[in-house]
């Protein structure tokens, strides 16, 4: 085991260097499934002039994730200098400004602009829609337990 895993306890190796498939790993699918859902965000959010790497920088601002373009970055692991320039797109639109902090004036704040605060209940419906459509085959309770079993994924980084 690579150094920078953490040590817990296996139940089992699931894949072998014999038998792997890359095209049915884990890995491979996690990743096509996100290029198809930010590929249909990106179509349903074409009306609104925002693309899904744009809407989830509205979301994490209005759900409350972040509140400054380093926080950004560290919940959507995005570069510092994509950030920025993303930040600068949204703000041109007229969706997110800059606050400074009151409490520390070196800070910069980020938030939605009425604007944005207006358009994001409508762009979420449509995302929300993406969401629905992909997981239109499933039972809520598959649903349920894809979130639970990606989440025990995510606690094992």
């Amino acid at each position: 085991m690579s150094p920078t895993l953490k040590e817990k306890p296996a139940l089992g190796e699931i894949y072998d260097v014999k038998s792997f498939k890359p095209e049915n790993s884990v890995g491979y699918l996690l990743k096509r499934v996100l290029v198809e859902m930010l590929g249909a965000v990106d179509r349903e959010l074409e009306p609104f002039d925002v693309t899904s790497a744009q809407y989830t920088i509205m979301a994490q601002l209005a759900y409350s994730l972040a509140d400054s373009s380093s926080g950004l970055c560290k919940g959507i692991a995005y570069d510092p200098g994509a950030m920025t320039r993303m930040v600068d797109r949204l703000e041109a639109k007229g969706l997110i400004r800059r606050v400074r902090s009151e409490d520390d004036r070196r800070a910069v704040k980020l938030e939605l602009t009425d604007e944005g605060k207006a358009l994001f209940p409508k762009m979420r419906v449509k995302v929300i829609g993406v969401l629905n459509h992909l997981l239109r085959d499933f039972t809520k309770s598959e649903a349920h337990q894809l979130e639970n079993l990606l989440q025990r994924m995510l606690n094992n980084v």
